[in-house]
């Protein structure tokens, strides 16, 4: 499907000014990236499957119930079909008994569901799925009031108590994702119905909340809000929406509390909260002042996205330091090796400094997406490596794991460990993650590309076209690669007339040594490179070549010492991916292997396997069981023998039959 010429147009919408900086970099919007090999794999995945899949999870938990005013209100509770004894296996304990609490955050699951139908709608023609999105949308046309407030939960279950309670029921966060959903919808379509739907419901948003006076000074206690203010900013082009992301952003945390004076105001003690510290939703203090990771995960990663876009779109330099001190504190005390973040579900979030356990790491789906949003909105402000190198290493490794290859099952939690009870399952109560990789990969190429005013930035590599305009000239970007499993990129540039313009290349941090070429000259990367980024200005010319050679070297990875759950252990990347072993592939119990220091670890093509992957294999060394029967502890050391390890994606992990997995290896 081909989104219309209007669509085309709203897509580069111009903004009133906003002081930003000329160098501002935004993604090439979706319907003009085109993305094949290994994420267009992925992409097909979610189009063929889960985006149906999606679907009719929402209608199996009876969510349009919830949403639909032609039926009678569902209530609090809502009668659930008994799982069979097969998914109950897989679902565990997400289901219990045969009923299921409506939920309040509803609207949102359904707007990720949009959202990844429309960019899978966009890649694949489905009639059927349009239709039944289509009937979605005119139910939510159906249940706006004529104010334009738009809220199932508010409007259906708890009628009369809209805007009271910001802080715990969501209903910005909802509204934040069915304005992403209706962005993507006219993008992807052409039809604009939903778009003006969400336009209205900001509208009214901005007409209660704001700096104004006799406007209430709140924001939501799970951000999101923010990100999809500033899309529907740029599709529309219409700057009070980027003014609302932005009020959000700076009143987040100002003394007196919003949150406290909201509680006092429905009658609720301010300290009858139930996480007991703001630092949870991240609104302990204004954000500028912020310098730790704190809280919930996904939020914080949401309202650090947010901030990134402001700072992007205003030229903020408060912003990008507060983010930059942010980002800081994450990479260098909080973050798996996966790119996974949140060790625990207490609180879905932080603890402290270098707790990383494994086994029991949360590592929800959602916030490793969201820091692949994080990282990718910092590179706004310009292209720089650590921030791509890390977007790249949370999508190939902590956020796609959260889906089965074949595209319909999922892993919300993503430990580094497994015993081998923890599988992918067909749903959740809290549906939050399947929708968010599924929109993620369905608009997997918004994140190879962006564009400033006289240049374009590649920062993910891999087959793909994008087509964009510079000085007002049409041209064609295509790369043609094998990568993640080859570090050869071939570029060709299409201009539809000569033009100048800077071309910024990656050059990851992983690769020990890269060569470049343009039409066959080398380019010395010492002199062209800043921030790790290579960067090419010239008068392009139509069939201009590009070539990049990254090398792809197999690397052990430790981690800090003050790691206590990775002490003594050894970690496998090749490239952009981290590897882990599973019992499928491995003769010895998993915990019982050694990966001597000695060994080598070599690289093999498995085309048949997993879709066709790389797998690293080494001699290492296993505990042998001899002698322990009779007893729990002797003097002697257990006897070792050589056996063949074998690695696989971390990725990719679990999606054959279930056993034992491990990401860090004891070090021999």
């Amino acid at each position: 499907m081909t989104a219309s010429p209007s669509a085309r147009t709203a897509q580069t919408g111009t903004l009133e000014k906003t002081g930003k900086p000329k160098l501002a970099f935004r993604p090439l919007p979706v319907p003009q990236v085109d993305v094949h090999g290994f994420w267009g794999d992925r992409a097909d995945a979610v189009a063929a499957r889960t985006a149906d899949i999606l679907y009719d999870r929402c209608v199996e938990a009876r969510m349009l119930e919830q949403i639909d005013p032609d039926r009678p209100s569902p209530g609090l509770v809502i009668p659930f079909h008994s799982p069979s004894p097969d998914e109950a296996e897989r679902q565990g304990a997400e289901f219990t008994g045969s009923t299921v609490t409506t939920q309040m955050f509803w609207d949102s699951d359904l707007g990720k569901t949009i959202e990844t139908a429309a960019y899978s709608l966009y890649r694949r023609k489905n009639p059927e799925l349009e239709k039944k999105i289509d009937a979605v949308i005119d139910m939510y046309g159906r249940l706006q009031q004529p104010d334009g407030y738009l809220s199932s939960w508010y409007q259906r279950i708890q009628p009369g108590l809209r805007w009271t309670n910001l802080r715990d029921c969501h209903e910005l966060y909802c509204a934040g994702h069915l304005i992403e959903g209706a962005v993507a919808y006219y993008q992807a379509t052409g039809k604009r119905k939903f778009l003006d739907i969400m336009c209205r419901y900001a509208d009214h948003i901005a007409s209660v909340l704001g700096p104004e006076p006799g406007k209430k000074k709140g924001y939501c206690g799970h951000e999101e809000i923010e990100l999809a203010l500033v899309k529907l900013a740029r599709v529309t082009g219409e700057q009070k929406y980027m003014e609302l992301a932005k009020y959000f952003i700076d009143q987040r945390g100002v003394e007196p509390h919003y949150f406290d004076e909201e509680a006092r105001a429905r009658g609720a003690d301010p300290k009858a909260y139930h996480f007991k510290t703001y630092e949870y939703n991240q609104s302990h203090k204004p954000v500028r002042e912020q310098d730790k990771v704190v809280g919930h995960a996904v939020r914080a990663m949401y309202l650090y996205s947010g901030m990134a876009d402001i700072a992007t779109e205003y030229g903020d330099d408060t912003l990008r330091t507060a983010l930059d001190r942010l980002w800081d504190d994450l990479t260098s005390k909080s973050l798996y090796i996966t790119g996974g973040l949140g060790p625990s579900a207490h609180n879905e979030g932080f603890t402290s400094d270098y707790d990383l356990p494994n086994e029991s790491a949360y590592a929800e789906t959602c916030a490793a997406v969201g820091l692949v949003f994080w990282a990718s909105r910092m590179l706004g402000m310009g292209p720089n490596a650590r921030y791509a190198d890390m977007m790249e290493r949370a999508l190939y490794n902590g956020s796609i794991s959260g889906l089965s290859l074949d595209g319909s099952l999922f892993f919300y939690e993503n430990p580094l460990e497994s015993r081998g009870a923890h599988n992918r399952w067909k749903w959740h109560r809290c549906p939050c993650c399947p929708p968010n990789i599924g929109r993620m990969v369905a608009s997997i190429g918004s994140y190879f590309y962006s564009l400033a005013d006289d240049a374009i930035a590649v920062h993910l590599y891999g087959d793909s076209t994008a087509r964009f305009d510079i000085s007002g000239v049409p041209v064609s970007l295509t790369q043609a690669s094998r990568y993640p499993w080859d570090g050869a990129v071939g570029i060709t540039l299409e201009p539809q007339a000569p033009v100048e313009f800077t071309l910024h290349l990656r050059i990851p941090a992983w690769s020990a040594s890269a060569g470049l070429t343009v039409n066959g000259d080398a380019v010395s990367l010492a002199d062209v490179t800043s921030d790790g980024y290579a960067a090419i200005r010239r008068i392009w010319k139509k069939g201009d070549q590009v070539r990049l050679d990254l090398e792809m070297p197999i690397e052990r990875l430790y981690a800090n010492p003050q790691v206590r759950q990775d002490a003594g252990r050894v970690a496998l990347s090749r490239g952009p991916l981290i590897y882990c072993v599973e019992a499928t592939d491995n003769d010895s119990q998993l915990h019982r292997l050694t990966l001597p220091r000695t060994a080598s670890v070599e690289a093999q093509q498995r085309p048949e396997l997993l879709g066709g992957v790389v797998t690293l294999s080494a001699v290492a060394r296993s505990d042998a069981g001899d002698g322990w029967q009779s007893g729990l502890y002797r003097p002697e050391p257990p006897a070792t023998a050589e056996t063949r390890l074998t690695a696989i994606p971390y990725f990719a992990w679990d999606n054959r039959e279930p056993g034992e997995m491990l990401v860090w290896l004891r070090d021999g």
